[in-house]
C-alpha cells in the first residue's frame, strides 16, 4: 500500500487534504462545500461526542433539539447576531417543486408556492431556542435552564476545507438562562474550562484560554472566551468558544422571570460550542509524514494485532493465540483488531494502520509463538521491541497511557517553543513568516491598530490570555501605550 502523501515541509495545506482523504476521515461531497464524513472520521467524532456529552451531563446540562429552521422575522431580532451572519445565511424561499413543461423529466421551482415569510437554515441557533425560552421561563424557580443540543448548521463559505470549514458542519451548542449575571458569567467560565479539560487531556492538544478582542468576538455577546490551539504549521486554531450573551437575547425575545420578590427581570444567557474542526485540529497538531497519529483516548482502534504466517496451519495456531490476548484487552475495554484478512499482506497491513494512525500494532508469527514474544510498534514514535506474552495486556494499557501522554507533551514542547514576545513590529513581521506560532506583544486596545495589523500581516489577535501579566508597555504598532500583551497569530 502506497500512501504516496505530500511531505509536511513541501506544502502543508496539500498534505492536511490528502491525510483526510486517504487516512478514510471525509471526502468532498456532491453538494458545493459539504463533506461526506466517512465511518473511520465519524467513529473519532463520536468519541469526542461521548466524552464531551458525559462532561456536559457532569456539569447538569440536559439534551434538547430545535428547528433547523429560523423565520426571517425571528432571526432578525437580535440585531447584532443577524447582522453577524446574514452574509453566511442559506434562505428558503419556496415550499414546493413542479414538472417543468419545457423540460421533460426536469424540476422547477413552483413559482406559486412561495413562503409568505422566508427561512434562515441556522447558522447558529440563539433566535429560535431564545424564542422557546419566553414560553420556558417564567419563575426564578425555572432557572438556571441548562440545554445543549447536537445538530449540524450551514454557514455558506466561499473557500472550504474538510472539516476546518464547510458549508454545513456538525456541532453542539449549548444555551444556557440564569437568574443572575454572576451566574451567567461562571457558567461561561466554566464550558471554557470544560472545553480546555477536553482538549488537553482527551485530545493531548495545549491550549491557551483567554478573551476575544471586540472584533473577534461572537455577534451578540457581551464577552467570547475561547481556547487556542496552535497547529504544527505554526497557525492557531479556535478549538472552541464560549459567550457571556448578557441580557442582549432575553431582551430581544423579551424572555422575563419573577424573581424572589415577585419583580420582572430579563434572564442572563450565555451560548457554547465545538464542532467538527476539532477533527482538524486533531490531524494537524499530532499527524506526520506516514500518516494520521492519533491519541489513545480518540482512537476508534487502539490496538491492531496483524498475523505474520506462510501456511494456513500457522495462522490458524497464531489465530489461537490472538483469541486470548483479544479477550484480555477487550476486559481492560482496549479497542483491538484482529486483521486476519488473506488477501493482504502483512507489509500492506502496516502501511494501511500507521496510515490511519492506530497507536498500537502487535505482530505475531511462528517463531513468536515458540519464544513466547510478541513485536509490539509505537505509533507515535515508530519504535518497536519484543515484549514477553506474558502480562502483554497491562503492558499494552500502559503503553496507551505513555502514548496519551508524550503525545500532549510534544505538542506542548512545540507550543511553548513557538509563543515569541515581540516589542517591535518590524521583529514581528519577520518573525511571523520565519517563525510562525504565538506573538506576544503590546496592544493599545483599539480596534483600528488591531485591523491594520490584520491588514497588512494576515495575523489576528487570538485572545488576550486570561493569565497574562498586567504590565504597562508601549503598542508594537502605534506606539501608544498598552496595559499588557496579546497573543497574535495567523489562523485557520
Amino acid at each position: 500500500m502506497s500512501k504516496n502523501l505530500t511531505k509536511r515541509a513541501e506544502d502543508y495545506s496539500k498534505w492536511y487534504n490528502e491525510l483526510v482523504v486517504k487516512a478514510d476521515l471525509a471526502e468532498n461531497s456532491a453538494v458545493r462545500g459539504c463533506m461526506v464524513i466517512k465511518p473511520y472520521g465519524y467513529a473519532i467524532w463520536e468519541k469526542m461526542q461521548a466524552e464531551l456529552d458525559r462532561k456536559f451531563k457532569e456539569t447538569g446540562h440536559s439534551n434538547a433539539y430545535f428547528p433547523l429552521f429560523v423565520p426571517k422575522s425571528m432571526f432578525e431580532a437580535e440585531e447584532k447576531n443577524a447582522e453577524g451572519f446574514a452574509k453566511e445565511c442559506a434562505i428558503v424561499t419556496h415550499y414546493r417543486l413542479k414538472n417543468d413543461p419545457d423540460r421533460k423529466g426536469k424540476l422547477m421551482v413552483d413559482p406559486n408556492a412561495k413562503l409568505e415569510e422566508e427561512l434562515i437554515v441556522r447558522p447558529t441557533s440563539e433566535a429560535i431556542i431564545w424564542s422557546t425560552y419566553k414560553n420556558w421561563i417564567q419563575s426564578y424557580r425555572d432557572l438556571p435552564l441548562l440545554i445543549n443540543q447536537w445538530a449540524n448548521v450551514v454557514r455558506w463559505e466561499m473557500r472550504t476545507r474538510l472539516f476546518l470549514r464547510t458549508a454545513e458542519f456538525l456541532w453542539q451548542e449549548g444555551h444556557t438562562a440564569h437568574a443572575t449575571q454572576a451566574e451567567a458569567i461562571a457558567e461561561s467560565f466554566q464550558m471554557m474550562n470544560v472545553y480546555a479539560d477536553f482538549a488537553e487531556n482527551f485530545m493531548a492538544i495545549p491550549v491557551v484560554k483567554g478573551i476575544k478582542t471586540e472584533s473577534e468576538r461572537f455577534a451578540g455577546a457581551v464577552e467570547t472566551y475561547c481556547i487556542e490551539a496552535l497547529m504544527q504549521d505554526g497557525k492557531a486554531l479556535q478549538a472552541g468558544t464560549s459567550h457571556f450573551l448578557g441580557q442582549n437575547f432575553a431582551k430581544a425575545f423579551d424572555v422575563k422571570f419573577a424573581n424572589a420578590e415577585g419583580t420582572q427581570e430579563f434572564v442572563w444567557g450565555t451560548s457554547w460550542g465545538v464542532s467538527t474542526r476539532l477533527m482538524g485540529a486533531l490531524v494537524m497538531t499530532h499527524s506526520d509524514d506516514n500518516g494520521l497519529v492519533l491519541p489513545p483516548n480518540l482512537a476508534p482502534i487502539q490496538v491492531v494485532i496483524v498475523p505474520i504466517y506462510k501456511s494456513d496451519e500457522q495462522l490458524e495456531a497464531i489465530s489461537t493465540e490472538v483469541q486470548n490476548v483479544v479477550d484480555a484487552l477487550k476486559k481492560l475495554n482496549i479497542s483491538v483488531k484482529f486483521d486476519n484478512r488473506t488477501t493482504q499482506k502483512p507489509g500492506f497491513k502496516f502501511n494501511e494502520y500507521e496510515l490511519k494512525g492506530v497507536p498500537v500494532r502487535i505482530a505475531i508469527g511462528p517463531k513468536d509463538l515458540e519464544n513466547g514474544t510478541y513485536e509490539v510498534a509505537r505509533r507515535d514514535t515508530l519504535t518497536k521491541e519484543i515484549v514477553s506474552k506474558e502480562g502483554i495486556e497491562v503492558y499494552i494499557q500502559n503503553l496507551l497511557e505513555t502514548i496519551q501522554t508524550n503525545l500532549f507533551d510534544r505538542a506542548f514542547e512545540y507550543r511553548n517553543t513557538h509563543i515569541t514576545e515581540v516589542d517591535t513590529f518590524e521583529e514581528f513581521k519577520n518573525l511571523l513568516d520565519s517563525k510562525g506560532g504565538f506573538f506576544a506583544a503590546h496592544w493599545d486596545g483599539t480596534p483600528e491598530t488591531e485591523e491594520k495589523i490584520k491588514e497588512l500581516t494576515k495575523a489576528t489577535i487570538r485572545c488576550i490570555p486570561l493569565n497574562r501579566v498586567e504590565e504597562p508597555g508601549i503598542c508594537m504598532f502605534s506606539g501608544k501605550p498598552s496595559v499588557g500583551r496579546v497573543l497574535f497569530a495567523k489562523a485557520y
